[in-house]
């Protein structure tokens, strides 16, 4: 049973240019709607309506992400309560209609009874300034690909004498080709393929740059956000800023690590049925981060001892390939939640590389007394790759070779 506060609970249903506001009582009663410019003084003058109608309890908006997060963002800079609500539910649209004022007052009695119970992540913090790099990231890759393959396409489809020199080229040596070109009159097709080349090639090596660049400012923005998720095994900048994002800027939200796991799709679900008792895939969530953590397991498969041992023990009992993967994204968003809502201290590993270099010590001398490869040693020095077992040893050899 819902125990209803006294006072007063907003529902806003958000659009690009005007959000619909309703207001109710605790027993449900419309107050009163009321529409807003989406502006920072339409959401002054929407708080400001709320509050005159009574003390605000709590407001439910939809789209925190969208078209809502400015609002979300300015009524908790003033102190109200924000809870996410869900679009309605689809059979009382039917039967009730829809329009924006239905919306609004389905918002707040949504708030109300607490159905809508999620805290919008917060749009503030660090988190925040690696979501927005992650979308030009994401985009420049996409791009460059798309190019790549547009390049590669005009080779394939060339005549036989630009064919011949470019199909047996690699995709970087081609770019490095193509963009030399110095095309002629555009009349030849041969001329002409050039000039489509170079253009495609210059577009490339353009995008490059800017990729490398943003995956660096990646790097630093997760490494400075949460230097233990960086530490984990298998867990490059890329992965953790697809978690850090699926997470937030307010990761107290998550209540438990299954409602992570729930958020990221690596949950069972319940499919029982009579005498049947079994789950299925769960097939929702954000499926960025389910593929952040298949990731993380693929890594882990090929490198990490525990995870070698604990796949073996699962295919022993019976359990296919797919099912110990699913079995590890469940394990894995465990430990990810705990490295997110409550992050070790995590050893400063800077002093690595300067100590070995100034003892004159080669990535090679040290990979072979350590029995291991100068690559492993070359990714703990960089921190893309922290075995805890390996970083102990490295660290007591160099100061023993140091002393």
């Amino acid at each position: 049973m819902v125990d209803y506060e006294p006072g007063i609970y907003g529902g806003v249903d958000t659009h690009l240019s005007t959000h619909v506001a309703a207001v109710v009582d605790s027993t449900g009663r419309i107050l009163a709607t009321k529409s807003f410019p989406a502006t920072s003084a339409g959401y002054v003058r929407l708080s400001a309506w709320m509050a005159g109608h009574g003390p605000v309890v709590r407001v439910g908006v939809e789209g925190t992400g969208a078209y809502g997060a400015g609002l979300a963002r300015h009524l908790a800079e003033i102190g109200v309560e924000v809870v996410e609500v869900n679009r309605p539910n689809r059979q009382a649209r039917r039967r009730r209609g829809k329009n924006d004022t239905v919306d609004a007052e389905a918002a707040a009695r949504a708030a109300l009874n607490g159905e809508a119970t999620a805290i919008p992540k917060g749009h503030d913090g660090p988190v925040e300034a690696i979501r927005v790099l992650r979308i030009a990231f994401c985009s420049t890759r996409n791009t460059r690909t798309r190019v790549g393959n547009q390049l590669r396409d005009l080779v394939l489809t060339a005549p036989d004498e630009l064919r011949r020199i470019l199909e047996p080229l690699s995709l970087d040596a081609r770019v490095a080709r193509g963009a030399r070109f110095l095309p002629g009159e555009l009349t030849d097709p041969i001329e002409a393929t050039k000039a489509a080349m170079r253009t495609l090639a210059r577009q490339h090596q353009s995008l490059t740059v800017d990729l490398d660049r943003l995956r660096g400012q990646l790097d630093t923005l997760t490494t400075a956000a949460n230097p233990a998720l960086r530490a984990a095994t298998g867990i490059g900048p890329d992965v953790a800023s697809i978690l850090l994002v699926a997470a937030g800027d307010n990761p107290e939200r998550l209540t438990s690590d299954a409602a992570f796991a729930a958020l990221c799709g690596a949950s069972p679900v319940e499919a029982s049925t009579g005498k049947t008792v079994r789950h299925r895939l769960n097939q929702s969530g954000n499926r960025q981060a389910n593929h952040a953590l298949w990731r993380i397991a693929m890594v882990r498969l090929t490198c990490d001892p525990d995870t070698q041992a604990y796949a073996a023990r699962r295919r022993a009992q019976g359990k296919t390939t797919r099912e110990v993967i699913r079995c590890l994204k469940r394990y894995i968003a465990r430990e990810v939640y705990g490295l997110i809502t409550h992050p070790e201290p995590v050893t400063d590993i800077t002093d690595l590389r300067p100590a070995r270099l100034a003892a004159g010590i080669s990535l090679t001398t040290a990979a072979d007394d350590l029995g291991t490869r100068p690559a492993r040693i070359s990714e703990l020095e960089r921190g893309t790759r922290r075995p805890p077992e390996l970083e102990q040893r490295y660290r007591a050899w160099l100061h023993e070779k140091t002393a």
